[in-house]
């Protein structure tokens, strides 16, 4: 791909790291953005247990283009200080792993968000200068329920910390299960935009579906960031193991009953994206 590194949340293919691999080498996928290993939380491991999984990934000629980390992702009024303890302790595993980069949230709201901005605007603060002193990007993912959720509190956040260690991941799916319009955000946080995850959706319900099948309108604002210079990595983030339609695209094999196979999902989103990607010549 000329414009750009495709990598995934590989952990939903399978748990095991093994599957994942032998998933990715199959769809010619050289990254990860790493989540889970094996059945745990990247968070609840240790240094041993990363410095191990390094040597692991190394084999398997496999980076990490980010950690998806579940950093802001409690109540802003549960306690920080043992939450800042995962972040010092990630910072230390992105050297190891040797990725610049760690996915963040802001806060799932208690109440008025309104009534919590200072509070969140502080704890970012603290997240944005430990990271600085270590050369990290915290990525600020656009997640239902936080604070960052739709495309005004976005913007405030960037235009307060957005620089060399707080930028945007642009997820389309968790803007339009927000009702916000893509389009809109996209042209608004362009300045901003480091990183996209690949996930759709639908404004009715705020059903995942496949890249390209919701209202994301995926394909326009790809076009619009290749054409403004994106090079950077499009995270396949699939969410369909309850997608309906699969079992048509699958030609009738996915009994709707059943949860869809992790490799099935990850697959059906990854040949969506390239078809996307070829439909705007890339």
């Amino acid at each position: 791909m000329k414009n750009c590194i495709l990598t995934g949340f590989a952990d939903e293919i399978d748990p095991m790291m093994q599957k994942q691999y032998a998933l990715l080498h199959r769809l010619g996928i050289e990254y990860i953005e790493l989540r889970g290993v094996n059945g745990k939380n990247i968070s609840k491991l240790t240094e041993a247990e990363v410095s191990l999984l390094k040597s692991e990934l190394d084999r398997e000629k496999i980076k990490i283009s980010a950690i998806g980390s579940p950093l802001g992702k409690i109540k802003i009024t549960d306690d920080f200080e043992e939450h800042f303890a995962m972040l010092e302790k990630l910072l230390s595993f992105a050297k190891i792993l040797d990725t610049r980069y760690i996915r963040v949230f802001s806060f799932y709201m208690d109440g008025d968000y309104n009534t919590h901005k200072d509070e969140v605007f502080k704890r970012m603060s603290r997240f944005i200068d430990a990271a600085a002193k270590v050369n990290v990007v915290l990525l600020h993912e656009n997640e239902k329920g936080i604070y960052g959720d739709n495309l005004e509190r976005c913007v405030q956040l960037m235009e307060r910390f957005y620089g060399d260690s707080f930028k945007c991941t642009f997820d389309f799916a968790n803007f339009v299960q927000c009702g916000v319009d893509t389009v809109s955000a996209y042209k608004a946080l362009r300045p901003y935009i480091e990183y996209i995850h690949i996930k759709d959706a639908l404004y009715d319900g705020g059903h995942v579906v496949p890249p390209g099948m919701g209202d994301g309108r995926l394909k326009d604002i790809l076009n619009a960031a290749f054409s403004d210079g994106y090079h950077g990595f499009l995270s396949l983030e699939p969410h369909l193991s309850n997608f309906h339609g699969l079992d048509k695209l699958e030609k009738g094999e996915i009994d709707k009953k059943d949860k869809i196979p992790g490799e099935t999902a990850f697959t059906t989103a990854y040949n969506a994206l390239i078809e996307l990607l070829e439909q705007n010549g890339n």
